[in-house]
């Protein structure tokens, strides 16, 4: 009863902490092999929201001030329903061989085609290690927070209570943890405890394929989204000029919108379809808004990278 009762706080405090489509929030964590981390930042409103005055920081080691894990301040735009990722910045190994050089291909997810930002040298919040609270913050208030600050959990938090890294299965070391579609803003009160699945997925370590895009429930501008149907969208990204819309339901109409909201594709199905081939080759590199809508009146949606 104890341990329920406990969850319930967790979940409750949580939930009754989020903002509603209408801030940016923490979307991806990586914490992986060596110094590979990095941040995703989501924008789930239907307009494009200047970075100025956002920062992501860390809280190292159960710290309630930012001073030991670094500030990093953001600079230019997220697209409406589009991301941003921070990516540790280090390309050299440095301290005499303890501390590695990041993947470039990891690296690459912060640069041109994709929207990001390298993180500066340590003290930096991307070099965050299990044990470290992280925040996005706008003109120094919390926008959305990623563990518990001021709680040092060890080595890492977990996924049984009171969630630090003597109970469960550790789950912000080595891992990367996506947050799940149903969430449309940011935690902004400290939580009583830091149960992360509650609002992530977990992935392997060392997954990163799925930064710069991020599936939310958030309505793209346009009504009656309710994604109660699952969709998959392959590959993705793509970048062989099509990718194939699959799913269980028949498929009546798929709608393809850019960064600014504007429809670019329209592709009817049958009366039987339920997988769909969309040609991009005359479409920019960037981040697309495939709506599906369906034979029984639902619809879903998804996102996919065009590279």
């Amino acid at each position: 009863m104890k341990k329920l009762l406990l969850s319930f706080v967790a979940i409750s405090s949580c939930l009754a902490a989020n903002a509603q489509c209408n801030e940016l929030f923490i979307s991806e964590y990586v914490e992986g092999t060596g110094n590979d981390k990095a941040i995703e930042i989501y924008n789930p409103t239907n307009g494009a929201i200047d970075l100025t005055g956002y920062s992501i920081a860390r809280y190292s080691n159960g710290s309630t001030t930012s001073t030991a894990g670094g500030v990093l301040n953001l600079t230019g735009t997220i697209a409406a329903h589009g991301t941003f990722v921070i990516v540790n910045g280090q390309t050299t190994v440095q301290s005499g061989g303890t501390s590695p050089a990041v993947s470039p291909a990891l690296q690459a997810y912060a640069t041109t085609p994709n929207n990001g930002q390298l993180d500066g040298i340590y003290p930096a919040p991307t070099y965050m290690n299990g044990d470290d609270a992280i925040t996005l913050e706008k003109s120094g208030v919390k926008v959305d927070i990623f563990g518990k600050i001021g709680e040092d959990p060890g080595s890492s938090w977990s996924t049984a209570s009171p969630f630090n890294d003597a109970q469960g299965t550790w789950i912000t070391k080595d891992y990367t943890l996506r947050r799940k579609a149903t969430v449309n803003g940011g935690v902004t009160v400290n939580p009583l405890l830091f149960e992360a699945l509650v609002e992530y997925d977990s992935l392997a370590q060392d997954t990163w394929t799925g930064l710069g895009t991020h599936t939310c429930s958030c309505p793209v501008g346009i009504n009656e989204i309710d994604n109660s149907v699952s969709v998959i969208v392959y590959p993705n990204p793509s970048n062989n000029n099509f990718f194939n819309v699959s799913t269980s339901e028949i498929i009546k109409v798929i709608e393809l919108y850019n960064v600014v909201g504007q429809q670019v594709i329209q592709k009817e199905g049958n009366k039987t379809d339920k997988q769909i081939k969309i040609e991009t080759g005359n479409l920019a590199k960037g981040i697309y808004t495939v709506k599906v809508l369906f034979a029984n009146n639902k619809t879903s949606i998804v996102k996919i990278s065009i590279q």
